[in-house]
């Protein structure tokens, strides 16, 4: 049942769906197991493309509407072609979306009516690790500073709670601020 307050604010999120989704899911629970695919060929020099169509989730196997596509390459400054986004730039633009969709679907919840949410990533990385210059630098960021600018129906404390609300449940924010378990396997192609 919506509230008064949720029929007030449109920002293009079906909060009713969510929270059925949810409730479904806390019943049977195996079915909220995902299994998120991506495949990746390499184009030329430091060039390559990314595709999602399809993953595991519900039970069975699904597919997007389309399938997406994702050029990624080095700037022209590390003697590459600059085809894309580098690849640390889109882990920005991951969490960017992930922080940003959480605040308009809790906005969503709460009946706030959004006007603008615009996010700035910026991540810090000493390039001396992943040239092999100095194996004690880290290869990854040193840090990430994530600002967001929210022009919202709202007070500054319920802004802030709405950031705060979309940080603890993004699936992204999590994935780089905790550990992952990641397996490589390599297969020769004949």
């Amino acid at each position: 049942m919506q509230s008064a307050a949720q029929h007030t604010a449109d920002n293009g999120v079906n909060v009713t769906a969510l929270l059925g989704a949810r409730e479904a899911l806390g019943q049977a629970p195996e079915a909220a197991r995902f299994n998120w695919k991506a495949t990746c060929r390499w184009m030329h020099g430091t060039h390559s493309r990314s595709h999602v169509q399809g993953y595991y989730g519900l039970g069975q196997e699904q597919r997007h509407r389309t399938e997406f596509a994702f050029d990624t390459d080095h700037p022209e400054v590390f003697a590459s072609e600059d085809h894309g986004a580098t690849p640390v730039e889109i882990v920005l633009s991951g969490l960017a979306s992930c922080l940003t969709a959480g605040i308009a679907a809790v906005a969503q919840n709460r009946g706030i009516q959004l006007r603008s949410v615009k996010a700035t990533l910026e991540g810090s990385m000493d390039i001396q690790g992943i040239l092999g210059i100095d194996s004690d630098v880290r290869n990854g960021y040193d840090d990430i500073k994530v600002t967001f600018d929210i022009d919202a129906d709202a007070s500054q404390k319920d802004i802030e709670a709405l950031v705060a609300q979309s940080q603890k449940r993004s699936a992204v924010y999590d994935i780089i601020t905790n550990p992952t378990n990641v397996s490589v396997e390599v297969h020769k192609k004949r």
